[in-house]
């Protein structure tokens, strides 16, 4: 068969579809570049799955089919060689519920939950509003190639989940913000950690499919037994193929012991139930034509990265140096030639949306308010005009006395 050739370089108009991305700001003249969303239509052959079910007509309470498991069960062992047992898999309507379900049943209050700092925001609100004690253990940075790389600093990791108090380690791989892909010697390290310290981990792989070119993520549990047994894998099509809306995601994990406690919590807050579109999605993603689709997606992403870097360096804005992107469509970029002059990171995200008309994130969010994260996932022609007002509204606060 011919592969199909897909193109992300339509123009979408989202307005006025209740976009969190697009209508959050009342402002139609912005392009958002912030919250991880893609602005790439979805996969033609998931379009053709959602129709299909829509055309039923009816959406009643839905029972997950064996054909579902069977989807989750080929894509990782097809693509990972990862072997996932049938009963290790509980879906579950979103990646963010499932990771506070995960906190709620795997702790206690007081509990320290460990994670790397930079960290995905919703990390810092999941352990917090569920009283528990926020642990981030910074990640260190080196320049490569005139980008940053971040590395954990596993002599901090380890005083934290040396801790009587922590019990719960949150990997996110590929990580966000920063874009690392982390390496075997990387996770072992941090398996062998964890068991040393009768810590579990949560690892967060909602991004797994996303990796530029020469990368590779591997998933932690699949490592080793003993990290299977100690693990709880967080995973979901949803950013690889832009369904986030549909809100699906799987928690997985061979421990029968940490199910149990997972499955009480999911009866106690009713989180059981799911979106009959988000299963019939997510089949259709993790299909042969779904490795296909992500191919030409991850290529198209890294030119729209390396675009991105690009017109910065053109610009004469090298200090704004960006992280050394190998997962994810996000960049981290450094801000410290503005942050160390006193114009910190939440007034360039105001600068830049409020007189630029772009919008990308402050990192204080993140757990680091000297760097910015922008959002690269669209066609290039929203892309060369969101980059052309990042340009001119740091060139104007960089000329600032």
């Amino acid at each position: 068969m011919i592969p199909r050739h897909y193109n992300f370089n339509t123009v979408t108009d989202r307005h006025g579809s209740n976009s969190v991305k697009w209508d959050f700001n009342p402002d139609p003249e912005v392009i958002p570049m912030w919250v991880a969303d893609m602005d790439f239509q979805t996969a033609p052959f998931i379009l053709d799955a959602v129709r299909r079910r829509v055309e039923h007509g009816i959406f009643g309470y839905t029972h997950v089919p064996e054909s579902y498991y069977r989807s989750v069960q080929d894509w990782f062992l097809r693509r990972r060689g990862w072997t996932i047992r049938r009963e290790w898999i509980r879906p579950l309507g979103g990646l963010v519920p499932a990771l506070s379900v995960a906190v709620l049943a795997l702790t206690e209050p007081g509990d320290r939950i460990v994670f790397n700092n930079p960290a995905y925001n919703c990390f810092f609100s999941c352990v917090e509003r569920n009283g528990r004690t926020v642990s981030a253990s910074p990640l260190r940075e080196v320049e490569r190639g005139g980008r940053l790389h971040f590395l954990m600093d596993f002599e901090d990791l380890e005083r934290r989940l040396s801790d009587p108090k922590a019990s719960l380690f949150v990997l996110c791989n590929p990580h966000n913000p920063t874009g690392r892909i982390w390496t075997e010697e990387e996770l072992r390290r941090v398996g062998e950690l964890c068991l040393k310290h009768g810590v579990t981990v949560i690892s967060d792989e909602i991004h797994c499919e996303l990796e530029m070119p020469g990368q590779r993520y591997l998933p932690f549990a699949s490592l080793s037994p003993d990290f299977e047994a100690a693990c709880v894998t967080l995973c979901s099509p949803s950013k690889a193929f832009n369904i986030a809306g549909l809100e699906i995601s799987n928690v997985i994990t061979a421990s029968k012991i940490l199910r149990t406690r997972i499955g009480r919590v999911i009866a106690a807050t009713e989180h059981g139930g799911l979106n009959p579109i988000g299963v019939a999605a997510l089949q259709a993603a993790y299909s042969p034509e779904g490795e296909a689709w992500l191919e030409q997606l991850n290529g198209y992403l890294h030119g729209n990265f390396l675009t991105l870097e690009s017109r910065l360096a053109e610009a004469g804005l090298q200090a704004f140096r960006l992280s050394d992107l190998e997962g994810t469509y996000l960049a981290w970029m450094d801000c410290r030639s503005l942050t160390g002059r006193g114009i910190d990171s939440d007034r360039i995200q105001r600068e830049l949306t409020e007189v630029e008309k772009v919008w990308i994130n402050g990192g204080r969010m993140y757990g680091d308010g000297d760097f910015m994260r922008i959002n690269f996932a669209c066609p290039r022609t929203t892309l060369a005009e969101g980059v052309q007002r990042i340009v001119r509204g740091l060139r104007r606060l960089s000329e600032l006395s």
